[in-house]
């Protein structure tokens, strides 16, 4: 009884032994030990019951509210090494940040039982053997933690744990309480600087860093865990999308709105529900920068009158269609818009395919057109509205409304509103949206008179949304520059 009581005490004293600090803070970081401490006293019984000298075994601390497991960078001290108060044991590598692992008192390091390196180790799984006379060192040569002194909240709730012959051995990843948004770039002077972690879990994945080359929400950029957790490579952005529309055409119908008396939630189709994420994705993910300009349209709609007397009446060319060539013959003159963002390369298109917006609501499509600028108005226009009969009839084709070309055209004048800044379709660097057409009062160039300096000319506000990785501001202008006079100038889209 003497010697229990005895080591309880040391227990006691020796609970908040060690703490911890983020590396180069000013202020130690020593609350998120709490954790640490249950679980050094779930492993009092593995001590007690046993031949070995006095001992503490310490697990794998907490250090943060959130934190569910972490990696060991390296150990700072060997087995039989004495340490102080204030010696950094280990360094340990959180999803946020590495953390030197402190002492705050005096003894001896008996056994390490995790070795440095990338494995994720949870919360309270031991990680270290102390002791306080370095005579006993040699009594945990061969020590191995018992399964009965691992901490519970390490063990599966609907089993009791197994024998761990490994300490060592790896458990699986913690789950992330709240995702992180996941920006992609390319890295810093080609060199990718990411946490162990992050490599394993990337390559539990299947995922190649160095191609990637995705930047991280952690100190100066570097990647962590939760960063390559969810990433969403182009492609499958892509597939994502085409299978979305696949759904929307054979899926059952969503089922009927649910009442209550303060609301009423309206169940989503799982279209729709892909579609919201992968926009949420894109708009925390792509950082988006806007432009805008005003267009004078007299010239386009004289054009368009003009090209409809030829036309029968089933036939007739609208302004939109036009202004959607104009959109194609305005990205192939500044072709550095017509690119997308490839992690560390830009890639460049030959084409420019097109994304137009059509519908809304759970019937809301953005089928492509294909070589745009290389197709006529008419042929422009027929298209556009074999797609919308599709839509109508509900025969959408998936492979046709689910491919993604290189820009979205919107066209939100229909509803009145006069400008929209829209979400960029990744992998697109760039979403052009168009406002109502009205007529509008402005100053003459060569006023003949004081009683003749306005005119009214028919315009429209577009604005163009560009991911800033690939389309720096005089680029942006640029395109619209181009858009601007191929709208005023009609003649130009022969070319």
């Amino acid at each position: 009884m003497a010697t229990s009581a005895r080591l309880l005490s040391i227990a006691s004293r020796r609970n908040g032994q060690l703490a911890s600090r983020i590396s180069k803070s000013v202020t130690p970081l020593f609350g998120g030990l709490s954790s640490t401490s249950a679980g050094l006293v779930s492993f009092q019984r593995s001590w007690m019951s046993t031949d070995y000298p006095a001992h503490e075994v310490v697990g794998m601390p907490s250090l943060s509210p959130t934190m569910e497991a972490g990696t060991i960078a390296s150990w700072t001290l060997g087995e039989g090494e004495s340490f102080g108060a204030g010696d950094v044991l280990c360094e340990i590598e959180t999803d946020k940040a590495t953390v030197s692992f402190e002492a705050q008192d005096e003894g001896v390091v008996a056994k390490i039982l995790a070795d440095a390196g990338p494995n994720e180790i949870d919360c309270g799984i031991p990680i270290l053997i102390t002791v306080e006379d370095a005579d006993d060192v040699d009594a945990f040569k061969d020590y191995v933690v018992e399964a009965s002194a691992m901490p519970t909240e390490a063990a599966a709730p609907a089993s009791p744990a197994a024998v761990a012959p490994e300490p060592v051995a790896a458990p699986a990843a913690a789950p992330v309480a709240a995702p992180a948004p996941i920006p992609t770039a390319a890295p810093t002077g080609g060199k990718i600087i990411a946490s162990p972690l992050a490599w394993t879990v990337a390559k539990e994945k299947g995922l190649d860093l160095a191609s990637l080359a995705i930047i991280g929400t952690g100190p100066a950029g570097r990647v962590i865990a939760d960063d390559v957790r969810e990433y969403i490579p182009v492609a499958v952005t892509a597939e994502t999308t085409t299978a979305a529309a696949a759904a929307s055409t054979a899926a059952v119908p969503p089922a009927s709105p649910i009442e209550t008396d303060h609301y009423t939630d309206f169940p989503l189709n799982e279209a729709s529900i892909a579609t919201a994420n992968l926009l949420a994705h894109s708009k925390q993910t792509v950082p988006h920068y806007y432009l805008t300009v005003d267009v004078t349209l007299d010239s386009l709609l004289k054009l368009r009158s003009t090209l409809n007397t030829t036309l029968g009446e089933d036939a007739q060319i609208s302004l939109n269609d036009l202004l959607i060539k104009a959109s194609a013959c305005a990205m192939k003159s500044c072709p550095a818009a017509n690119a997308s963002w490839m992690g560390d390369s830009v890639r460049m298109y030959k084409s420019v395919d097109v994304n137009v917006v059509m519908g809304s609501g759970d019937n809301l499509y953005t089928p492509l057109i294909k070589g745009v600028d290389g197709k006529g108005v008419k042929s422009i226009s027929d298209e556009l509205s074999t797609n919308l009969e599709s839509i109508e009839e509900g025969t959408e084709k998936a492979a046709h409304f689910g491919e993604v070309g290189t820009v979205t055209f919107m066209n939100m004048g229909m509803y009145g509103i006069k400008s929209c800044a829209p979400i960029i379709r990744s992998p697109q660097a760039v979403a052009l949206a168009l406002g109502a057409a009205e007529n509008r009062v402005v100053p003459k160039e060569e006023p003949e008179g004081d009683d003749d300096l306005y005119d009214t000319n028919v315009m429209l506000t577009a604005t163009l949304s560009c991911d800033h990785r690939v389309v720096d501001g005089a680029v942006g202008a640029s395109f619209l520059s181009a858009f601007k006079t191929a709208v005023e100038n009609p003649e130009t889209l022969l070319l």
